[in-house]
């Protein structure tokens, strides 16, 4: 079967529609696997489909299965709350962050896709002179990598976003960091968009194919056992959030990391409300609308470790308490439904895009909750680590030793406790 050749423009719309809609083809093909390949990628999510999209196109590299258990995008990039930004103190993050800022920006154009990125616009709030504070510092930080920092008064919050509770006595807002590039994107839209750009390159995307076991010999991979047969490679690149651990332990690898489950939430669709992302600072709730009016929301993680993709009642109470104390009205919407997802949550909240000690075999994960807004850079800098052996520039302190070297980057200041992060 030939490679999907499949094209969008609003003149094929419009051609379509005279002509009943019959010339339209898959997005993608649902390849059957071959018993060999130059790469393997584990994991048809977000950052595997963006990793197989940029070898293929900055490294020409199209000898490529994605490899994916279930159906492609069915982990955590369709259960998030689609939030991008690069709002980060850092220097181990800013900077990957930034650059994933700017693919984002790009990102329609580069992958022929509609993705439905939305540069509305994320404000951080405060709410004492110390958070005030915290808040300058991180957003001169983003100045110097490069990003679009706004310190808003009391008053440019509240030009903003009127309908946020000015008055409460507990938790007064007395600013707030804006970044007008920040937004939202179509999480399973991305996810389709990067499978319909690798695919009319060549690569293969592999649906409900396992990988149940490791084929490693003399300290090199040559292979992964599949629920569909051996298949051969030289090199494998694992991009499988929320499961990270349990794969990598086919491999005899133990990695810093803990699984818990983060819950999201959508209420009934409302008229157009929220003007774009809003983060309460004095708990963890944050808000946002999307394109069908739904006000999408979450907060903290289930802090219990978990593989189950559903959270329990007390963080449900936890964050809709945040979002009555942040706007009141938010009471009278209806919840519509909610789910979860497994979070690799790692020692210092940041994540991992590194070579293992098994040659050939690399490894990207321990994203916590922050895995969405980083999927461009993910899959851009997982791409060049496995194309020339070595980290990308942006993405070098996000080594799996760095613990070992005391070069944690802990962005929250929490410690070593992942369920914190």
């Amino acid at each position: 079967m030939g490679y999907s050749n499949m094209g969008y423009s609003g003149f094929r719309v419009l051609k379509e529609g005279l002509l009943g809609n019959r010339g339209w083809q898959p997005t993608w093909r649902d390849a059957a696997p071959r018993d060999d390949y130059e790469v393997l990628i584990v994991g048809a999510g977000g950052h595997g489909l963006a990793t197989a999209h940029y070898l293929a196109r900055e490294h020409g590299i199209t000898n490529v299965a994605v490899l994916e258990k279930g159906w492609l995008g069915s982990g955590n990039i369709g259960r998030n709350t689609t939030i991008i930004r690069s709002n980060y103190l850092l220097p181990g993050n800013e900077p990957f962050y930034e650059l994933s800022m700017r693919l984002w920006e790009g990102l329609e154009q580069d992958v022929g896709y509609n993705a439905m990125v939305s540069q509305r616009g994320i404000l951080n709030l405060c709410h004492s002179d110390a958070q005030r504070d915290a808040f300058a510092r991180r957003g001169n930080a983003m100045a110097l990598a490069g990003a679009d920092p706004v310190l808003l008064d009391r008053d440019g919050v509240r030009e903003l976003c009127p309908f946020l509770n000015f008055t409460d006595a507990r938790f007064p807002i007395v600013g707030g960091l804006y970044q007008p590039r920040g937004g939202t994107a179509r999480h399973d839209a991305v996810a389709w968009g990067y499978a319909h750009a690798a695919d009319s390159r060549g690569v293969d995307i592999v649906q409900n194919c396992e990988v149940t076991g490791f084929r490693i010999e003399g300290g090199a991979v040559r292979g992964v056992e599949t629920t569909r047969g051996p298949i051969g490679a030289k090199k494998v690149a694992v991009c499988v959030a929320g499961s990270s651990s349990r794969v990598m332990a086919l491999a005899g690898l133990r990695l810093p990391i803990e699984s818990h489950v983060l819950q999201a939430f959508v209420s009934e669709g409302l008229k157009p409300l929220v003007p774009g992302v809003v983060t309460f600072g004095a708990g963890h709730f944050y808000i946002s609308q999307s394109d069908k009016g739904g006000l999408v929301f979450g907060g903290d993680i289930d802090s219990y470790n978990s593989y189950a993709q559903r959270g329990n009642l007390p963080v449900v109470e936890d964050v809709c308490e945040g979002g009555m104390a942040l706007m009141p009205m938010i009471g009278r919407a209806r919840l519509l439904r909610m789910w979860g997802g497994i979070m690799d949550m790692s020692m210092d909240g940041s994540p991992f895009i590194d070579r293992t000690g098994i040659d050939g075999l690399y490894f990207n994960g321990g994203w916590c909750y922050g895995g969405f807004k980083a999927t461009p850079a993910s899959g851009w800098c997982m791409a060049h680590l496995v194309a020339t052996g070595e980290p990308h520039p942006v993405a070098r302190h996000f080594r799996l030793d760095r613990f070992r070297r005391g070069a944690a980057i802990d962005e929250r200041g929490a410690g070593a406790q992942p369920n914190l992060h």
